[in-house]
C-alpha cells in the first residue's frame, strides 16, 4: 500500500512538474518579440504563440486557412505559396519576406525563418518558425532609396550645366541642316518644272536630321528625368554607349580622345538604368576634367567593360593629373573635391548608387600618369 501511495505521489509530482514546464515554455514563447509557429511535415499550421493570435485577431483554426483568407497581402500571396511549398518539399531551412494584415486592416512587413526538426535522416517531425516584424527597416530602406534618388537627381542637374554647350552643339547641327534642307526643298518646289527627285532626296535628309535631333532630346530626357530607383535587366554596354554618345561633343571640344573597349557577350545586370548612366557620365566628366590642363601628351580616355567572377565591371582610365595617395580615402566622401569649382557630391553620389546595386566603386593611381576609376556590380541571376 505504501509503495502504491509513494508511486502516486511521484506520478503527481511528475505531472505537476510537466505542467509547470509547459507553462514556462508557453510563457517564454508568448513573450518572444515575434511570432512563433510550428508547422506539420506537410505544411499545416499546428501551433502559434499569443502575439500571433493578437496581431491577426484570429483563432488557430482561422489562421490555418491563410492561403484563402486575407492574412497575406494579395500581391505577396503567390510568392509566399511558392516559397513555402518549395521549402516544405525540399526539406531544408528557408525564409521569405511578406506583408501580413493586422486585425485592423494595416499591413506590415515580416520576415519568416522556417527550419525543420528531424528525428532521423529524412524524417521531419515538424517545422519551427520565427516571424519577425521588419516594417520599420523596410520603411527606412525606402526612405534611404528616395533620398539617394533625390541626391542623384541634384547631381544630374549640376552636371547638366557643364553639358549645356555640348547639348546646344548637338542640337544646332541637325536643326541647321533641317532649315537648309527645307529651304532647298522649297526652292525646288517653286522651280518650273518642280525638281521632284531633288525634293525627294531633300525630304529624306530632313527626316534623318529630325530623327537625329529627336534622339538627342530622348537621351537628355532619360538622363535628367526625376525617377525613383527602378531595377530592370539591362545591357551595361548599351547604357555606356548612350552616355558616350551624349558626351562626345563635350569631350571632343576638350580635345579628349575616347577609346572604348566594350567586352563582347557581356552578361546582363539588374539595375536602375538612369542612375547607372549617371555614374558613368560622372566618371567620364571627372576624367575629362583631370586632363584639362594636360598639354604634353594626348588626352586619352579609355572606357572598358569586362566580366569578373559573378560580376560585370566598367573601367574609366585617364592620363590626367591623378590624385595624391593621401586623398585616396577621401575621394568618395561627401563635399570633398579637388576641383576649384566642384561641389564634391558627384563621386559620393556615384558611390551610393553602386552600393545600392550591391556593387563597389574604387579608384587606383596608374603606373604612369592619371588614374583609373572602376565599378563592379553583380551579374543578373538567370531564373
Amino acid at each position: 500500500m505504501k509503495k502504491a501511495v509513494r508511486a502516486n505521489i511521484r506520478h503527481s509530482e511528475s505531472a505537476k512538474q510537466e505542467r509547470e514546464r509547459e507553462v514556462d515554455a508557453r510563457s517564454l514563447l508568448d513573450n518572444v518579440p515575434g511570432f512563433v509557429v510550428r508547422v506539420s511535415p506537410g505544411g499545416t499550421l499546428e501551433f502559434v504563440n499569443r502575439p500571433f493570435l493578437q496581431y491577426f485577431g484570429k483563432t488557430l483554426d482561422e489562421a490555418q486557412q491563410w492561403r484563402t483568407r486575407d492574412i497575406v497581402h494579395p500581391d505577396d500571396l503567390a510568392h509566399v505559396i511558392e516559397v513555402f511549398g518549395n521549402g516544405i518539399s525540399g526539406g531544408q531551412p528557408f525564409n521569405f519576406e511578406y506583408r501580413a494584415r493586422r486585425f485592423d486592416g494595416v499591413y506590415r512587413w515580416f520576415q519568416a525563418r522556417i527550419v525543420p526538426v528531424s528525428i532521423g535522416v529524412g524524417q521531419i517531425l515538424h517545422w519551427n518558425g520565427l516571424v519577425t516584424d521588419i516594417d520599420d527597416r523596410k520603411k527606412a530602406e525606402e526612405a534611404l532609396n528616395k533620398t539617394r534618388s533625390e541626391l542623384a537627381h541634384v547631381a544630374r542637374i549640376t552636371t547638366l550645366n557643364a553639358l549645356t554647350a555640348s547639348i546646344a552643339h548637338e542640337l544646332n547641327q541637325p536643326i541647321a541642316a533641317l532649315i537648309i534642307n527645307a529651304s532647298t526643298c522649297l526652292r525646288w518646289l517653286n522651280a518650273d518644272p518642280p525638281n521632284v527627285d531633288g525634293m525627294r532626296e531633300t525630304v529624306q535628309g530632313i527626316i534623318r536630321d529630325g530623327k537625329r535631333a529627336s534622339d538627342v532630346i530622348t537621351r537628355l530626357r532619360a538622363l535628367y528625368s526625376k525617377e525613383e530607383f527602378t531595377l530592370e535587366p539591362l545591357d551595361l554596354n548599351d547604357a555606356t554607349r548612350e552616355v558616350i554618345a551624349l558626351s562626345l561633343s563635350d569631350l571632343q571640344r576638350n580635345r579628349v580622345i575616347v577609346q572604348s573597349d566594350l567586352a563582347n557577350d557581356l552578361p546582363p545586370v539588374t539595375g536602375d538604368r538612369v542612375q547607372l548612366q549617371q555614374v558613368i557620365l560622372n566618371l567620364l566628366r571627372n576624367a575629362s576634367d583631370a586632363m584639362s590642363t594636360i598639354e604634353d601628351r594626348p588626352r586619352e580616355l579609355t572606357v572598358r567593360t569586362e566580366t569578373g567572377a559573378h560580376e560585370v565591371r566598367l573601367i574609366v582610365k585617364d592620363v590626367g593629373v591623378g590624385f595624391a595617395p593621401e586623398a585616396a580615402d577621401k575621394l568618395f566622401q561627401a563635399f570633398y573635391t579637388t576641383k576649384t569649382d566642384g561641389m564634391g557630391i558627384g563621386l559620393h553620389v556615384s558611390h551610393s548608387i553602386i552600393e545600392a546595386h550591391h556593387g563597389r566603386l574604387w579608384a587606383t593611381a596608374n603606373d604612369g600618369p592619371g588614374a583609373t576609376f572602376s565599378f563592379a556590380i553583380p551579374c543578373r541571376q538567370v531564373q
